[in-house]
């Protein structure tokens, strides 16, 4: 596309001194992923997962093995008691509302600690009397906390916000759409410990989007009671081609599966047609996928800080999800980046996206999206509100490799639109 550019030649100098600074970064993410790929391996072994787990089902789906074991695998790997596996969870939102509405009851609240939920969680959480069916429409409480300027829980905030109908809280591992670190797995283990020390018998819950396999450990294996996430991130691989997880104690996974089907079927049922194969398969790559991605996330930030941008996180500081947010100054320049992105994908890339209302957001976004599975975020892709600071986020990359290339890509076409210089000799 650029090889024969100048500007892309001298883009090359620059990413091959990034490559340099990060090479060491490079090892401990390549260690993360190989640790945790073993630990999915072992667990598909201790539950002797086998060839005809990947028959799918039909009608009632009574008795499918597949089905039944890789819930008990996704529980092993997770450290969970128990998980809910299935293509009938159309996003990771779908899959978040059914958890939260399976465990909360009218008159129990819902509490945020981690500030305001990403965006489309907004309907889902709803306003008293909406007439859509959203919690607080069915009489749930909703309160919200939020961070200290440093990216830190306001627990002062917390110990004064919490009350007897507090049932859950809320914890969003990943940034989302802020400016803000996201939560390490440890630092999520410091808020079951102090939030149970508040009331003992809350049920705390993870959106553990885009974090699974970023670290050697996950959530539900530091206290939490309740996480969920979807397949089209993280541990789907890049192949499951639909679908979510809900993972944690079993009788609050129970209580989920009542709300995914109806009460007295729960996860006994459910056809999974052509589905297993993808599942078991993406499970078994997404350690690998997860740890490219990673690599292409401390690339890029490399790159736009060395090329004088603000990134966060920055390309030195630890990782706990996928999403690499970079700071523009303007709308032209975040919709160029974001286009650049488009113009790098194997399939769409002469699409040209452009900011539209999209359902659930509350700003017009710009996604580029040149995706084998639709939405999928595993995936090299990028998004962003147009909104002030003007702040893209760019998550995946099935290889490092087209990381890399995307990122060139992109910055060539902001070279070329004259947004930034390239000059060789400060390389």
């Amino acid at each position: 596309m650029h090889q024969d550019n100048a500007v892309w030649t001298h883009l090359e100098s620059w990413a091959e001194a990034a490559e340099r600074r990060v090479s060491a970064i490079f090892a401990r993410l390549d260690y993360t992923a190989e640790r945790n790929q073993w630990k999915v391996i072992r667990a598909f072994q201790r539950h002797q997962v086998s060839d005809f787990h990947f028959n799918g089902s039909t009608g009632y789906g009574y008795n499918d093995r597949g089905r039944e074991v890789l819930d008990l695998v996704y529980a092993d790997v997770f450290g969970a008691e128990a998980a809910l596996v299935r293509p009938h969870f159309v996003s990771g939102t779908h899959t978040i509302g059914t958890a939260l509405f399976g465990v909360l009851r009218p008159g129990d609240e819902l509490l945020y600690v981690t500030g305001k939920p990403y965006d489309t969680l907004h309907k889902v959480i709803g306003k008293p009397g909406d007439g859509t069916g959203s919690l607080q429409d069915w009489g749930v409480g909703y309160g919200e906390v939020a961070l200290t300027p440093d990216g830190s829980v306001d627990w002062e905030g917390v110990a004064e916000r919490m009350n007897e109908r507090t049932r859950v809280v809320g914890i969003q591992r990943s940034r989302g759409y802020d400016w803000r670190s996201s939560f390490t797995v440890e630092q999520i283990g410091e808020m079951v410990r102090r939030l149970k020390a508040i009331k003992p018998d809350v049920i705390v819950f993870v959106d553990n989007c885009y974090g699974e396999f970023t670290e050697l450990t996950e959530p539900t294996e530091v206290g939490v009671d309740l996480m969920a996430g979807s397949l089209i991130k993280n541990p789907g691989g890049g192949i499951a081609a639909t679908g979510g997880y809900i993972a944690g104690r079993a009788d609050l996974v129970e209580a989920a599966a009542y709300r995914l089907t109806a009460p007295g079927i729960g996860g006994e049922v459910g056809a999974m047609l052509d589905t297993m194969r993808g599942m078991y398969q993406g499970f078994y790559f997404a350690p690998h996928i997860v740890g490219q991605a990673l690599k292409g996330s401390v690339f890029a930030a490399a790159l736009f800080e060395m090329l004088g941008f603000e990134t966060k996180p920055a390309w030195d500081e630890p990782r706990t999800d996928l999403i690499q947010a970079i700071r523009f100054g303007s709308a032209e320049h975040l919709i160029t980046f974001v286009q650049g992105i488009q113009q790098a994908a194997a399939v769409d890339s002469h699409v040209v996206p452009e900011p539209w209302d999209m359902p659930g957001y509350e700003h017009p976004v710009i996604m580029a999206a040149g995706t084998f599975i639709q939405g999928g975020s595993l995936e090299l892709s990028a998004d962003a509100p147009i909104r002030e600071p003007y702040i893209a986020y760019m998550q995946g990359g099935l290889t490092y490799g087209h990381v890399k290339f995307g990122v060139l890509t992109a910055l060539s076409r902001m070279a070329e639109s004259g947004i930034i210089a390239i000059n060789p000799s400060t390389t």
